[in-house]
């Protein structure tokens, strides 16, 4: 809170974590919302009446109550209590004792064991057949902090070996969230990324990423208020080039679509991806518009935050952009790499901030063209 960065934990002593969750929920103010990555992105995606969402995760019924006619849950996800995940929200300039956050933002703790131990995951890939997608969304491989370091071991290569399952030629997504352990974090880089093709992550843990597994800019300890453009798209090339799909390595990892509060970046390899520019400059609309609560985008609620130049990377020489107020979406190339970058309308007085993310995920993989590649 002291640094207005978006958290999240898990909570180990399960007794403790229902009785604060219990008088929450109990509370007159209470407010309930669906929770979940993958329940969230779902949730986004089925606003377009066109679309069908297969969700598979532990659903209770106050969550299977809240969630859109257009999700399908199958039988297998139903269970008979809800998880929760309880989230302090602030504002930017709230105190609590001697902090003062500087933005608005959100800190998320849960006692998730069938989240965490991914239960669903095998019931999700079974389903995949009869349901047919044109993309699949996975999230939550965070949630396993909570469990034994064996378990972690066990149950990732559980969901690699589910992944390759998926019909070739189906875009798979990953989303991931904020974490603490870099061993785990350094096994999904190299074990889950070379399985999927997009990824969507967040300033903490693209640096935390990069810290894990010894990337460009791992000395930094934390990011010195906006991040760098530079430093953001030199980790975002050394992923897609370390770890992504190249001549010489069997990897299917092609995007990464980076968010932070003042702009986001979506960076992918050249001849897989197309309508780049309308993807994120989605995502950034659907950020201030989710944050205010408004349908469109209000102009007296929101500021432009995001730096106007910037150089497009620190470990090569990279080129200085201005950004142009009438084409406010960037873009250059590294070998064989586009970036897309725009800034954000960043809301002033947000509403909320939670699932923020997944929104912004989901509106630019809704406008991204797949181009099929056997």
């Amino acid at each position: 809170m002291g640094k207005g960065v978006a958290a999240e934990r898990f909570f180990s002593d399960k007794e403790a974590f229902h009785d604060i969750a219990q008088i929450a929920s109990e509370l007159p103010g209470a407010q309930h919302y669906v929770g979940g990555n993958a329940a969230l992105i779902g949730q986004k995606f089925a606003a377009n009446s066109d679309l069908k969402v297969l969700l598979c995760g532990p659903v209770g019924p106050k969550l299977h109550e809240l969630l859109d006619d257009n999700v399908f849950v199958p039988p297998e996800s139903l269970q008979e209590v809800d998880e929760f995940h309880l989230i302090l929200e602030y504002q930017a300039g709230e105190e609590w004792g001697r902090l003062k956050a500087p933005h608005a933002n959100r800190f998320i703790f849960s006692h998730d064991l069938s989240n965490g131990a991914m239960n669903m995951l095998e019931v999700f890939v079974s389903s995949l057949e009869e349901f047919q997608p044109d993309l699949v969304v996975l999230s939550g491989l965070h949630m396993m902090e909570g469990q034994s370091k064996e378990l972690q071991r066990k149950r990732l290569l559980e969901v690699v070996t589910s992944i390759s399952d998926i019909p070739t030629g189906i875009p798979v997504h990953l989303e991931l969230a904020s974490m603490t352990n870099r061993e785990l974090m350094r096994s999904i880089v190299h074990q889950v990324f070379p399985a999927v093709t997009s990824l969507g992550l967040n300033e903490q843990e693209l640096l935390f990423l990069s810290q894990a597994a010894s990337g460009p800019h791992s000395s930094l300890s934390s990011w010195n208020g906006v991040p760098d453009v530079g430093m953001v798209s030199d980790i975002l090339f050394w992923i897609l080039k370390e770890h992504g799909r190249s001549k010489s390595r069997a990897s299917d990892l092609t995007r990464i679509h980076f968010h932070t509060l003042v702009y986001h970046i979506l960076a992918t390899v050249d001849g897989h991806w197309a309508n780049q520019l309308a993807a994120v400059a989605a995502g950034a609309r659907v950020a201030g518009t989710q944050a205010c609560a408004t349908e469109t985008i209000d102009a007296s609620r929101v500021s432009l935050r995001a730096p106007r130049e910037f150089m497009t990377s620190h470990s090569e020489a990279g080129s200085r952009i201005v950004i142009d107020p009438s084409r406010p979406v960037a873009e250059w190339h590294r070998e064989g790499v586009s970036f897309h970058f725009t800034p954000v309308l960043v809301c002033k007085d947000p509403v909320r901030t939670v699932g923020l993310g997944d929104a912004i995920s989901a509106e630019g993989l809704f406008y991204s063209e797949a181009r099929p590649h056997y």
